[in-house]
């Protein structure tokens, strides 16, 4: 075990994108963890898929460095404010935060978010200002831009005090001076070791430890992170498991494991102040205690933000049902989103009165459209409903979720998007022009964003940046806030899409499909110019004759079609669709597939509202 003087335990904190993953890459590399010639992965510790694709931090991370004879733990955060319940937590662990700012971008909206975080729980901050090296970096401006930020979000006199350190994890070098930088990091250990307080707990009173992350392995099974509060923990001691119920269950570690560099290693016993993994302990949960069985004492039970946007995941229904995937039933996804429960705290799945449906609620359209791609890469076939904001009430009064957005845009879409924006009930707060660029801060109703991205690309011609994060409940703003705008085209028939039936049908709309794609009745194939829904017939195949004709098929062109991500394809929805996802299509859909029975539906829906 190191002495309690020489542990530091701290998490990096930042906005998507500021560097803070490839800045934790540096520090692990030049702290000499990697051999001379291991080859290591860019940004070591995004290891899922989809971290690694997209370049964003999911899940929570932690790994050990030394340097000199310090042991410095790090927990590397998402920046994502849809990941909040894992930043919420990750606070518990440590005694300090290093804030990474991009030098250019300034704050943004996950800035604000993580850092609320930090300040709430009293840890003593360090400000990284990152990308230095950037042609337009303005670090004297980001500095002060902090600097309001802390005052904002109430900070006390000692976290006013903060260091800042100048860095390019790019480059791999740091400095205490915005003028010149150093070839190493070293400015930015000697300030981790110098101003992020030792841990303060004692080793010599009864053990206690709180779950803060989980982790699956095949061979070890249910493995809790966290960090030991007080007291000492040894491989093969009895301990008391305490329920968030309040329930105190037995139990015994049977493996226990410090961390060096990303690898985890098996260690004999750790103490206060120490961040480890536990295996052994079949049903552990987020946010329980372990705590010596003669003296159990529960620490307080981890406050995690509620969900503010649900759907309902089906089983696939649809004429192609089971044809692409490996799991389609009921008990399959019920298994496997009870599954995800488990090691997502943010996450809520209630069941309904079908067996089919389930309502699965959380912190935004990323943090859902994250668990549907990894469940269509496992092999499940599944259809969501669209996207809905949790609305509340307080106080008697109707309340839904508003999000504090920022745009960056060109000076000459400013209008048209101030336009957009309007309509959906959002309320500026903030403008500031920066020769030629145009940042603006809106508080909008979620359910206003919800599609509002591919249309905001277009009204700025891909030049637009939209950051957004979830700022908290404001009073609902009545009906007919976002949505979509435009009708679909329906196809009227199953069967295989061909050249002939798209370019019959071309100048009705945008189409979503190629030549040769299966589709059925009821499926949408493309978006049509107008507001209604209309029925077109995809499939139709050219009468062949023996006349020649004068116009040659062989010189007709059709329009690229619009081929939607998952994302994008949640977003576009109404509320009579489903999204079928299988892990080789994504197709959207009626819900009611037969246009008799959905023109009877509509019906009865119309005299229904007509007599309310």
């Amino acid at each position: 075990m190191h002495s309690r003087e020489k542990i530091r335990n701290i998490a990096i904190i930042a906005h998507v994108d500021h560097g803070k993953t490839t800045l934790v890459d540096q520090l692990l590399q030049q702290s000499g963890v990697f051999r001379e010639h291991e080859a290591v992965q860019e940004r070591a510790m995004d290891s899922g898929d989809i971290e690694r694709e997209r370049g964003i931090t999911i899940l929570a991370k932690n790994t050990a460095i030394h340097y000199k004879d310090y042991l410095v733990n790090i927990v590397d955060t998402p920046g994502h404010a849809d990941f909040g319940g894992e930043v919420e937590r990750i606070m518990k662990m440590v005694d300090g935060v290093v804030l990474v700012v991009d030098a250019f971008e300034g704050c943004m909206p996950q800035t604000k978010f993580v850092l609320r975080k930090a300040l709430e729980q009293e840890l003593k901050p360090i400000v990284v200002v990152n990308k230095i090296d950037r042609p337009n970096a303005r670090p004297a401006e980001v500095v002060d831009e902090v600097l309001d930020l802390f005052i904002e979000l109430g900070a006390n006199d000692e976290q006013l005090e903060f260091n800042v350190v100048y860095a390019s994890g790019l480059q791999g070098t740091s400095s205490l001076d915005p003028e010149k930088q150093d070839s190493n990091m070293v400015a930015l250990y000697e300030t981790i070791v110098q101003q992020i307080p030792a841990p303060t707990e004692s080793v010599d009173e009864p053990l206690q430890f709180l779950v803060t992350l989980m982790d699956y392995n095949e061979y070890l099974g249910r493995i809790g992170i966290g960090r030991v509060n007080r007291g000492i923990i040894r491989q093969g001691q009895p301990v008391a498991v305490m329920t968030r119920e309040g329930a105190i269950k037995q139990a015994r570690i049977e493996k226990l494991f410090g961390f060096q560099g990303l690898k985890r290693v098996e260690v004999e016993q750790a103490g206060a102040g120490d961040i480890i993994a536990i295996a052994g302990i079949k049903e552990i949960n987020i946010g329980e205690t372990i705590a010596d069985p003669n003296k159990p004492e529960a620490l307080p039970v981890l406050k995690i933000d509620e969900p503010t946007l649900q759907m309902t995941f089906l089983v696939n229904n649809s004429p192609f049902a089971g044809k692409e995937g490996k799991w389609v039933t009921s008990r399959k996804l019920r298994e496997r989103l009870f599954k995800e429960v488990e090691t997502d705290v943010s996450l809520r799945v209630d069941e309904t009165d079908s067996p089919d449906a389930f309502i699965v609620s959380g912190r935004g359209e990323l943090h859902l459209g994250i668990l549907i791609e990894n469940m269509r890469r496992e092999g499940f076939e599944l259809q969501v409903s669209k996207p809905e904001v949790i609305v509340k009430e307080i106080d008697g009064q109707k309340m839904e979720p508003y999000e504090r957005l920022i745009i960056d845009v060109p000076e000459e879409s400013m209008g048209s998007v101030m336009e957009s924006l309007g309509t959906r009930k959002a309320e500026m707060v903030n403008m500031i022009n920066n020769s030629g660029q145009v940042r603006l801060e809106f508080l909008i109703p979620a359910r206003g964003l919800i599609g509002y991205r591919t249309y905001f690309l277009t009204l700025t011609r891909g030049y637009g940046v939209l950051n957004h994060a979830f700022d908290s409940y404001g009073p609902y703003s009545g009906n007919n806030v976002g949505g979509r705008h435009q009708g679909v085209l329906v196809s009227s028939d199953t069967g295989v899409s061909t050249l002939y039936g798209i370019l019959s049908i071309e100048d009705r709309g945008l189409l979503f499909l190629e030549p040769g794609a299966n589709v059925y009745e009821g499926m949408i194939v493309g978006e049509h110019t107008r507001d209604n829904d209309i029925i077109v017939n995809i499939c139709k195949e050219k009468q062949l004759t023996n006349i020649r004709s004068a116009g040659k098929d062989d010189t007709v062109k059709m329009k690229t079609p619009r081929i939607y991500s998952l994302e994008a394809a949640l977003e576009y929805l109404n509320d009579d669709e489903y999204c079928e996802i299988t892990p080789k299509s994504i197709r959207l859909r009626k819900k009611i597939l037969n246009k008799s029975e959905r023109e009877r539906a509509e019906k009865h829906r119309k005299m229904a509202e007509a007599n309310a």
